[in-house]
């Protein structure tokens, strides 16, 4: 049986080291790190991202904005919000929960927050960052991946890693954090011709394709690190991943749970981009 990564636990070590920094702040009678978090309309599941997001800020003892528009809000309206935000002194960290309404483009929206506050690491200039290896903030859940798989205390360099999914936002990004630990990488995709051939090769396995279950246990190499970056809604309304938990959990030597693995570090590692965003403007 697997070794269970728990991305609760490893969540809440990096949220009491910020605990600890953030009171440092407070007691030297600075200004404390702030974010500033816009949610357009009443979805559901937005909703309970945004409530986790601001219960950790509060956790951790920074200063948090709320800002809610309606679902009709205009295009021009939240760019303007967003303007106000970057503009704002006191606000280091600026987040605009997805998906926006149909009527309002998205990156335009991403676009709009100075790449300084972007501690989502959505903008165009922090992703270019990433790739060429250059300061920036890097996107919260391919960075919760990493500490994840570093909290397991095996190396990642020299390993083999196959990340399926080549999304933005979680499989070319968290190839790149591989590639940069000297991880000898491959992105595979729900195109793949035999895929299992492919996986089975991983020694770090990383799935982020959005298909319940689509890895199996006959398609994990015996011994190997198990990511699991899917969050899907069975007909029973139960969370499951991209990996079939029961299967792989026999043959990987470590594997993450859906819900408690991924999601935790995502919402962690805002907090340490919103942390950073703060030190690099204190520091002007």
């Amino acid at each position: 049986m697997s070794t269970i990564i728990d991305g609760k636990a490893v969540s809440l070590q990096i949220k009491e080291e910020l605990k600890e920094k953030i009171a440092a702040i407070k007691a030297e009678g600075k200004r404390l790190p702030c974010l500033a978090v816009i949610i357009v309309g009443d979805n559901p599941a937005s909703r309970s991202y945004v409530r986790g997001k601001i219960k950790a800020a509060e956790f951790t003892g920074m200063d948090s904005r709320l800002i809610e528009l309606p679902e009709d809000v205009s295009e021009a309206a939240l760019l303007e919000t967003i303007a106000g935000l970057n503009a704002d002194a006191g606000v280091d960290g600026i987040l605009v929960q997805l998906p926006l309404p149909r009527h309002i483009d998205e990156s335009r929206v991403i676009d709009a927050i100075v790449p300084e506050k972007d501690v989502d690491g959505f903008h165009p200039v922090n992703v270019a960052n990433l790739w060429l290896g250059r300061k920036c903030f890097v996107p919260c859940t391919p960075q919760g991946i990493i500490h994840l798989i570093e909290s397991t205390g095996e190396r990642i360099e020299g390993k083999r890693a196959v990340v399926v999914g080549r999304s933005n936002i979680v499989g070319k990004p968290v190839a790149k954090l591989l590639l940069d630990r000297n991880a000898t990488v491959t992105i595979a995709h729900s195109r793949t011709p035999d895929l299992g051939a492919v996986t089975r090769e991983a020694d770090i396995l990383v799935a982020a394709v959005g298909r319940a279950g689509v890895i199996t246990g006959d398609m994990v190499k015996p011994g190997a690190i198990v990511i699991d970056v899917g969050i899907n809604r069975t007909a029973d309304g139960h969370l499951t991943g991209d990996v079939d938990f029961a299967s792989a959990s026999e043959v990987a030597g470590w594997i993450t749970p859906v819900p408690g693995g991924v999601g935790p570090m995502t919402i962690a590692c805002l907090m340490l981009n919103t942390y950073s965003a703060w030190c690099a403007i204190s520091e002007r």
